[in-house]
């Protein structure tokens, strides 16, 4: 078949191009008329009029650039001569908001403050400064502020508490500082984040720092703290929660007996050893451990005093309804929110200070955690009924 005389295929970088200009063409009508509108209302009167009842005139008009996620468009941006505000684009904003959430959230999955300038130049055509990415980044700080400000109306019968280690620089040296989660499960049987801090150490002056101020926005109702066996932990639960029983992880009680364990019998003994807290009662856990004791006195006497000094901590769960055993004797429930900080702050490298630290891993914490609120993790309606059967009998 003959082509037409005159005819040229479009090209379809051409296509491309046109249909970008003709989106940022609609954009820009669509804000400036907007924005002609809002002046309307300011003033009174549409432009060109006369009234009686007009608030005000109009000073002319003047053009500001502005990134969209189409690329970068000069809008009209009318003016009137008390200096009266036009909210639709914002005091001084130069990119729409959607830019702004695309780079925060560019940020907490992993993507540099230095890379997001490339990331915006392939989809906005436009770089953003490497100081424009660090201011956009600190707003990430009203999460955390938001978290903090959270006030407790419910009981939270179990709290859970973990820490992960990141590299930040603190009092202008490069160290090793801990990362402090404390979640709770509320008594709707949902799980909920209730506090993060930053802090140099796991000592018990962090955790009771962060522990007060829980308890200063009423947290209450809590019937058990699952945690690690770290000395300042412990410490700062009995000071701030006394007479809340403790289960220690026996995950982490597994991996401190592994210490003294040889690497080529580790499987086995650990096998056993979880074997002890998977017993359906204490009391044949409790035999689980004296028939361990008797195959491994001899071999391993460490890794049974280990064992044997950390097994009444860790079987504080037994007190609790059987359906909640497994999600209660162990803080393995934070694995994948641990798993997201650890993966983020590899990326960064090392944080420049401890605010940067709180304020990403923060964010990131909140994001994760806010799918707990779609399913239910457990049924705490089953410790009431046990508590009424114990006063009934």
């Amino acid at each position: 078949m003959r082509k037409p005389v005159g005819f040229t295929a479009i090209k379809q970088e051409e296509m491309q191009s046109d249909l970008e200009n003709m989106f940022r063409g609609a954009i820009r009508m669509t804000l400036e008329t907007l924005l002609e509108e809002e002046v309307k209302n300011l003033i009174g009167v549409e432009r060109y009029k006369r009234a009686v009842g007009r608030k005000g005139q109009r000073n002319g008009s003047y053009l500001r650039g502005l990134l969209t996620s189409m690329g970068h468009i000069q809008v009209k941006v009318p003016r009137t001569r008390d200096g009266s505000p036009v909210e639709i684009l914002g005091r001084y904003q130069r990119r729409m908001g959607n830019i702004d959430e695309m780079v925060a959230q560019a940020y907490t999955q992993g993507v540099s403050q230095r890379d997001v300038a490339q990331i915006t130049e392939s989809l906005c055509g436009e770089k953003i400064s490497k100081s424009t990415a660090s201011r956009i980044a600190k707003r990430l700080a009203m999460n955390v502020d938001e978290l903090h400000a959270q006030e407790f109306s419910q009981a939270h019968p179990y709290m859970y508490l973990d820490a992960t280690y990141i590299k930040a620089r603190w009092a202008r040296k490069l160290e090793s500082v801990c990362f402090l989660v404390a979640y709770g499960v509320n008594e709707d049987g949902f799980r909920e984040l209730l506090g993060v801090q930053v802090a140099l150490s796991e000592s018990g002056e962090s955790w009771g720092s962060l522990l007060k101020d829980l308890v200063a926005r009423g947290l209450h109702g809590v019937e058990l703290v699952i945690s690690d066996d770290h000395t300042g932990l412990r410490q700062a639960v009995r000071h701030h929660l006394p007479e809340i029983p403790h289960q220690r992880c026996t995950v982490h009680l597994q991996r401190n007996v592994a210490a003294y364990v040889p690497r080529r019998l580790q499987k086995r003994v650990l096998g056993e050893v979880g074997r002890i807290f998977k017993a359906e009662t204490r009391a044949k856990a409790k035999q689980r451990l004296i028939e361990f004791e008797k195959h491994w006195e001899a071999q391993l006497p460490e890794a049974l005093i280990c064992l044997k000094n950390g097994f009444d901590a860790a079987t504080q769960f037994y007190k609790f309804p059987k359906d909640h055993h497994r999600r209660i004797h162990t803080t393995n429930a934070l694995e994948r929110l641990n798993g997201e900080l650890k993966r983020r702050s590899r990326a960064v490298g090392q944080f420049p200070d401890r605010q940067s630290a709180l304020r990403l891993l923060g964010t990131i914490a909140i994001q994760v955690t806010a799918k707990w609120a779609e399913r239910r993790y457990l049924d705490i309606t089953l410790m009431r009924k046990e508590e009424d059967e114990q006063k009934a009998a």
